[in-house]
């Protein structure tokens, strides 16, 4: 392989696993308000992503109809949380499973019979063609990256030094304790659940313009987004997001170079089991304490 074409295999890997790693920090968060992984995570953001265009498409500018997406697919993700998710968690652990599947399985078909299964073009907000004097990243890659940086900096303040996410981490590691010092913690949860949804929407819209947009766009990504968060530790929305970053690279650089698109999808579902087999809580996993 020469430089070149490995520079460029290495940006592409970069610039997929940004997107990897939105959607697994998006997995994280919905894991830890249910320890159940969210099967329906990947078709909520295709669905918000047709939404995106659908506001687009009736005039909004490219950013507006972004923020009205994100916040949009907050309020859906906090409702379906509410009214949904939260009741029935209270059964059988299975029943969140199916519902997961259920919801799945919804937002497919309403986004293939409100918008058709056809293939549609999605615009990028970023410069066309390569950066200048640096032909290993286009303007719609660079945005992707950077775009993805300031989106995982943000959680980060926000978890770190607000009281709202002070109040939402001690919900997601302690709910019981959190209720008795007087936490809302079904509120917290919501909240974690709608932030989730804006997170997995700004996943759909930004690798939309790279794959297309259809009902079956998501498919493949969220495989690769189960990989990073297994890979990075499923608790642990940082090292997901890192996980993120290393399932890009990998795929991009051993899954195109080695054993050929044709079993990139393979791969990844490789990743899986041998990431559960060798060190079932992930790469970054944080050790547990306890007093006895």
């Amino acid at each position: 392989m020469s430089t070149d074409i490995f520079l460029h295999q290495l940006f592409a890997g970069l610039t997929a696993g940004a997107i990897y790693a939105s959607l697994a920090v998006a997995l994280v968060m919905v894991w830890r308000s249910t320890h159940h992984l969210n099967f329906a995570q990947g078709e909520m953001a295709m669905f918000s992503t047709y939404v995106a265009l659908a506001l687009i498409e009736a005039g909004l500018g490219y950013w507006s109809a972004f923020a009205a997406t994100l916040g949009l697919s907050f309020l859906a993700s906090v409702a379906i949380e509410r009214l949904i998710v939260a009741p029935v968690a209270r059964s059988q652990p299975l029943a969140t499973v199916i519902v997961f599947v259920a919801l799945l399985a919804i937002f497919h078909s309403l986004a293939s019979w409100l918008f058709t299964p056809v293939l549609r073009e999605f615009p990028s907000p970023f410069p066309a063609g390569t950066l200048p004097g640096f032909p290993y990243l286009s303007g719609h890659a660079a945005g992707v990256v950077a775009l993805t940086l300031l989106e995982l900096a943000a959680v980060w303040l926000f978890f770190r030094f607000t009281r709202l996410g002070l109040a939402m981490r001690a919900v997601a590691q302690n709910p019981v304790s959190s209720r008795l010092v007087g936490i809302p913690a079904a509120r917290m949860l919501a909240l974690g659940w709608g932030l989730a949804g804006a997170l997995g929407a700004c996943a759909g819209m930004m690798i939309a313009p790279i794959i297309y947009l259809d009902p079956n766009m998501m498919a493949g990504v969220l495989l690769y987004g189960f990989a990073a968060t297994l890979l990075g530790g499923i608790a642990n929305p940082w090292g997901a997001a890192a996980g993120g970053l290393i399932v890009g690279l990998l795929d991009s650089l051993v899954g195109a170079w080695l054993i050929g698109p044709e079993l990139k999808l393979s791969f990844a579902l490789t990743l899986i089991v041998a990431v559960l087999l060798v060190r079932p809580a992930g790469l970054f996993a944080r050790a547990q304490r306890s007093r006895v």
